[in-house]
């Protein structure tokens, strides 16, 4: 093979012999390994075989193949459907045809073998009725590239007689039982195929074995991608050759687009965002076709029910326009493509449809920058990417394979007469709008997306945690990624703030915690963090700072000047250099957000030795309020009062601890743990309290995660005090 390779393991393999549904699992996670082969949870694979029924004990054919809404890459056996063929042959004599095939849908859980309850995809049927024991159904670009020509049949029968092959062609038809059965016929009529190409949709290949099965699918698309770059010819012009210019700093405007285009997509739901600046699609986005082509929208239906119809193309011109006219074209596209979206659903809605979603587009291109892509989460929002960076491929091939004059009927209509419901431009063929709208909005599927999983209380949200490496922030961290917050942990000590990001992940998704290093006492450095959060996950909901630093004076009882200096530097010129940065962006995604800064119990409570930190959260304790009058009304603005956390603190290091405990006559010994120590200083506080209880990080946690959510909504300016009930620090 010249591109893919053959990752089957026969000794790996021979394992599983005696067990067909571990076997189906390896040679499924193999073809959805390679994004080549197939999309994020697109494309099935099944396999047929005999278990003994857990009623009669006699063997029985089983079909097993892919749940609805699984990934082939990590699908487990678990997440395979199991049906008795025996009923899903029946479901043939009560068929009432294609206008009613979505009731069949109801009868696959009565075809359920045994205890299996895994959901049977739309595209059981597919599989059930093709007369083979193993099959495969893939969404490879290089197949779709051909499946979307409007040459297809003939490049079909070219590519068949170049490679010494029998794949069949068939005209779209959206997945479903009518779709089985037409694959059934054509099956039976052409016993010597060796795979088919759904027009407009992906390819099945089969075998008599596993192996068979999987060596076909890799070995017939491998040969597709010759073919299809057989026609890509060194020199040719992909797209129509290059019309505009990658912006010479392309990422620096990217990083200031995104919290506006985020800000004006977020009518209904905000959104989590994907930058993506390769090469393939800067070679589509700066092209003659670029424009054309994404008007016309996908054609694989695994493609736009993540990319919606079509992608919103800004018209900008990179070497010639501005960062302010790309935000005025960016808001009419936006605004126009609304619009479109709005009529394209009433043209085709009827009673019986789910109701209109989000009209917003998710993927938008703009040439000289690239694509911005955006989903619920950062995952989503990636895989959204992915389909149409496929969807770009998928053009690429279909126009490379343009030969004279367009065809007057297409291939993958049905009827010659159906084929001006199809839209073509250079060869590349997409879905009529009806056929488009049948699956992004067809019940079926929106019962898919029902089955997800509730919306976590932070969901959506993106929050900058300063001082996220130990202690109070570390404890905000884990409880907003616990929330299902998309988190960036910045901390003075990146290897801190790089631990807590694993740890947080593990609560959420790799993808939804990243990290970075910020030094409050430099505008630079504060900027550069806010920097990568928005070029990772797109904008910003709100800012929580808990970093600050307590300098004690040395044995005479002075502090010196450059120590009262650095105080103040971070613990109250860094607040308000972190509020500043952070307020333009602000401004850009012009949104409600939120910031909870750390005071102190100190604030309030006079003493000796501790003069430089007390007076500083003084200043914080006003700089909350100064913020909040400043910030309103999008912005709220509050903090947190608590009194000595001890667990976790980096202001507390064991020579403190045994400072403090030697201070105050608490009985040690040298060699105990830190962590034990601690825990006697902690006791020591936790007694001139009211409740006599230690304050933890997990205490102010639940009180900065409570100011940043939207149950505190109408609370701005405020400090909750998280003291145990400090009698000393009561307001007076």
């Amino acid at each position: 093979m010249k591109y893919l390779k053959d990752l089957w393991e026969e000794e790996k393999s021979r394992q599983w012999e005696s067990d067909p549904l571990e076997l189906l699992r390896y040679r499924s996670n193999l073809l959805g390994a390679d994004l080549r082969i197939t999309n994020f949870a697109g494309g099935n694979t099944s396999s047929k075989f005999e278990l003994p029924d857990p009623l009669t004990g006699k063997p029985v054919r089983i079909l097993a193949v892919k749940g609805s809404g699984g990934d082939l890459g990590s699908i487990d056996k678990e997440g395979f459907a199991l049906l008795y063929m025996d009923r899903l042959g029946q479901l043939q004599t009560i068929y009432r045809g294609e206008k009613h095939e979505d009731e069949m849908v109801v009868y696959y859980s009565l075809c359920a073998f045994g205890q299996n309850r895994v959901a049977a995809s739309i595209d059981t049927p597919l599989h059930a009725f093709l007369p083979y024991p193993h099959v495969d159904h893939l969404h490879p670009d290089w197949a779709i590239a051909l499946a979307a020509s409007a040459n297809g049949g003939a490049k079909l029968e070219e590519f068949n007689r170049r490679f010494k092959r029998s794949l069949l062609w068939l005209p779209w038809q959206r997945p479903g039982f009518e779709l089985g059965m037409m694959l059934k016929q054509t099956a039976e009529a052409h016993p010597a195929s060796q795979g088919m190409v759904l027009g407009g949709h992906g390819l099945f290949t089969w075998g008599k074995t596993q192996r068979e099965c999987y060596l076909s699918s890799i070995s017939i698309i491998d040969e597709l991608g010759e073919f299809i770059s057989e026609h890509q010819r060194p020199g040719s012009k992909i797209f129509g050759g290059p019309k505009l210019a990658t912006h010479k700093n392309s990422t620096a405007i990217a990083v200031e687009i995104l919290p506006y285009l985020r800000g004006k997509l977020a009518t209904q739901k905000r959104s989590i965002a994907h930058y993506n600046n390769s090469s393939d699609v800067m070679q589509f986005v700066n092209s003659h076709y670029a424009e054309s082509l994404s008007k016309l929208g996908t054609s694989c239906p695994d493609h736009f029910l993540r990319t919606r119809i079509c992608p919103l193309h800004v018209p900008w011109e990179p070497q010639a326009e501005g960062v302010d006219q790309l935000k005025g074209k960016i808001a009419e596209g936006i605004e126009r493509y609304r619009v479109e979206y709005e009529k394209y659903y009433q043209s085709f809605a009827d009673a019986a449809s789910p109701q209109l979603r989000d009209s917003n587009p998710s993927v938008i291109l703009v040439p000289g920058l690239g694509m911005f892509t955006f989903g619920k989460t950062k995952k989503e929002a990636r895989i959204t990417g992915e389909f149409y960076v496929n969807a770009i491929h998928v053009m690429a091939g279909a126009t490379a394979l343009e030969e004279g004059a367009a065809p007057k009927t297409y291939p993958q209509a049905k009827r010659a007469e159906d084929s001006r419901e199809f839209s073509s431009f250079h060869n590349y063929v997409a879905l009529p709008r009806k056929e488009a709208f049948r699956i992004e909005y067809w019940a079926l599927e929106e019962a898919k997306w029902r089955r997800m999983p509730q919306e976590k209380e932070y969901s959506r949200k993106i929050f900058l945690v300063v001082g996220g490496g130990n202690g109070i922030g570390r404890a905000t961290v884990l409880t907003l990624a616990q929330g299902g917050a998309h988190v960036m942990v910045a901390d003075r000590d990146e290897k801190a703030a790089s631990d807590v990001a694993v740890e947080a992940s593990r609560l959420s998704s790799k993808e939804e915690v990243a990290f970075c290093r910020l030094d409050l006492a430099i505008r630079q450095s504060i900027a550069e963090a806010l920097r990568e959060t928005v070029l990772c996950f797109g904008g910003l909901d709100g800012v929580i700072n808990t970093a600050a630093v307590f300098l004690p004076p040395n044995r005479d009882g002075h502090l010196p000047d450059e120590q009262w200096k650095l105080t103040f530097e971070i613990n109250v010129t860094g607040n308000y250099l972190l509020a500043d940065e952070a307020s333009r962006l602000f401004r850009q995604q012009d949104l409600p957000a939120v910031m909870v800064l750390a005071s102190s119990a100190n604030a309030v409570v006079a003493k000796r030795g501790s003069e430089a930190y007390d007076v500083s959260k003084s200043a914080v304790s006003h700089l909350i309020r100064e913020l909040s009058v400043g910030l309103a009304p999008r912005v709220r603005v509050n903090g947190i009062a608590p009194a000595t956390v001890i667990e976790g603190s980096a202001m507390f290091p064991r020579d403190r601890v045994i400072a403090s405990l030697t201070k105050y006559n608490i009985p040690f010994h040298e060699g105990e743990p830190s962590e034990i120590l601690r825990g006697k200083l902690a006791e020591f506080y936790s007694r001139r309290t009211l409740t006599k209880l230690p304050i933890t990080p997990q205490d102010c946690a639940e009180a900065i995660c409570w100011l940043a959510s939207e149950r505190s909504g109408k609370t701005t300016g405020h400090l909750i005090p998280v003291d145990g009930g400090l009698v000393e620090a009561f307001l007076r």
